[in-house]
């Protein structure tokens, strides 16, 4: 890695996996020495209780805005703490596309995850119109503001960003690790115009198509801590590959 931020290897498992494949994955990251990397797997709900004991954190795919009551689905971060869950994917693009989950109902949702103790990992990018008309940098500097409207740009410290271009998520498109770099750079810049220590500290992973064939070029970029992985975490010996290649 070109920096001093630790990374951070996140895999999403989105509606996948089993019971039996959440054995393998602990089995095959706890034989291994990732000791300068954070590893981190969101499986879908049902199998959080199933990571146990695991050499990583857990967290969950999506957390309510509220704390309780009559909300049939939903998942409190109490209730995320409770099984003993460090992380939380806020604003995944298929949450704001399949849920209609707007910049400022995400931006509510970092607020909860925050005030449960759970660290959000707050999800930007742009869909392909957006980056083909060339806004892309509008419409991730809104994602962005949004939040800080609500919890302030000094929280940021206490939580990850990841980007996502929607249009290299289970796509098989990846953005070239110069169009991650270029938009991570541009994110920690905009941070730092307004906190250049919170903008130093901060975390930024990409995510999108990333496999271990690719990973070492992306995660080689000064602005990439790390990468939030799909497809490529239901394979347990790719994912740790993955891990290696952020470990450097």
């Amino acid at each position: 890695m070109q920096n001093k931020r630790r990374p951070i290897v996140a895999g999403n498992w989105k509606m996948n996996g089993s019971v039996e494949l959440a054995k393998q994955m602990m089995d095959t990251i706890n034989s291994a020495s990732l000791q300068d990397v954070d590893v981190l797997i969101c499986p879908p709900f049902p199998f959080l209780s199933a990571f146990a004991p695991f050499n990583g954190a857990i967290g969950g795919q999506n957390l309510s805005e509220f704390d309780s009551g009559a909300h049939t689905g939903e998942v409190s971060g109490s209730m995320l703490k409770a099984l003993n869950c460090d992380f939380v994917l806020v604003g995944h693009s298929e949450r704001r596309t399949d849920n209609g989950e707007s910049d400022l109902l995400v931006a509510e949702k970092v607020r909860v995850a925050l005030e449960h103790g759970l660290t959000p990992v707050l999800c930007v990018g742009e869909p392909e119109s957006v980056r083909d008309s060339g806004e892309y940098f509008n419409h991730i500097q809104g994602q962005i503001d949004a939040v800080i409207s609500v919890i302030g740009i000094a929280s940021f410290e206490k939580i990850v960003v990841a980007y996502e271009p929607v249009w290299a998520i289970g796509t098989g498109k990846t953005a070239s690790p110069i169009q991650a770099q270029e938009v991570h750079a541009f994110i920690r810049e905009y941070v730092g115009k307004l906190d250049a220590d919170v903008a130093n500290g901060l975390r930024i992973l990409y995510g999108g198509s990333v496999k271990a064939a690719n990973a070492n070029e992306l995660f080689s970029q000064p602005d990439v801590d790390g990468g939030l992985i799909g497809g490529a975490s239901l394979d347990p010996q790719e994912f740790l590959n993955i891990c290696l290649a952020a470990k450097g």
